[in-house]
């Protein structure tokens, strides 16, 4: 059974192909314009004469607007093929074996969303926590990364000092690994990680 993993949550917009168990191969994109719809073409590109049973999504936190296209990619291909469409979040793509670690990013409006793992394990829900509240909601052994560095670099270098590894971008790869690890932890039912309540107009 071939899957085909997509992460387009960050700047790192990339695929990776899996044929059971093993990752067969994987490409980071290094699409400008993330809204344009070259990322398509080169995708099709890269399943070109694979048949493909699975398609995993990375759900964010991160690019809405990246998400939604890579999931409506998807759910289009999944209508012309019967494949499955399942999804993961994207800061699993950044876990590490045997070591806790907090994945926290940039939320906007003061407040920072984080991701707890031991080793290859998501611990609880991605919750949010302001600048305040941060350093409290970090398990003190976690060492801590970001993939929004170009944003809060500085205030998490301050916040955990040695403990603060510096950025790094998910990967449709590093979701791969991630689930070959962890197959129970895929959604069967893929949306993307909702920060913040949709705000009804008034």
């Amino acid at each position: 059974m071939k899957t085909l993993f997509i992460d387009r949550s960050g700047q790192a917009q990339s695929l990776c192909l899996v044929d059971d168990q093993t990752i067969v191969r994987a490409e980071v994109l290094g699409i400008a314009d993330g809204r344009s719809g070259e990322w398509v073409q080169r995708t099709q590109d890269f399943i070109a004469d694979e048949t493909i049973s699975r398609m995993v999504v990375g759900l964010g936190p991160g690019s809405f607007a990246g998400i939604r296209a890579a999931l409506a990619f998807c759910q289009g291909y999944r209508a012309g093929s019967g494949c499955e469409v399942l999804g993961l979040p994207s800061p699993c793509a950044l876990a590490r074996e045997g070591e806790p670690l907090a994945v926290v990013g940039d939320a906007r409006q003061g407040r920072f969303w984080v991701a707890l793992f031991d080793g290859l394990r998501l611990v609880g829900q991605i919750f949010q926590a302001d600048a305040d509240t941060l350093p409290l909601r970090v398990p003190l052994g976690a060492k801590v990364i970001t993939p929004d560095d170009r944003r809060i670099d500085e205030l998490l270098r301050e916040t955990f000092d040695e403990r603060y590894l510096g950025g790094c971008q998910p990967t449709a790869e590093g979701l791969a690994r991630f689930a070959i690890a962890n197959p129970g932890a895929l959604s069967i039912d893929p949306l993307p990680v909702y920060l913040n309540p949709a705000v009804r107009p008034a």
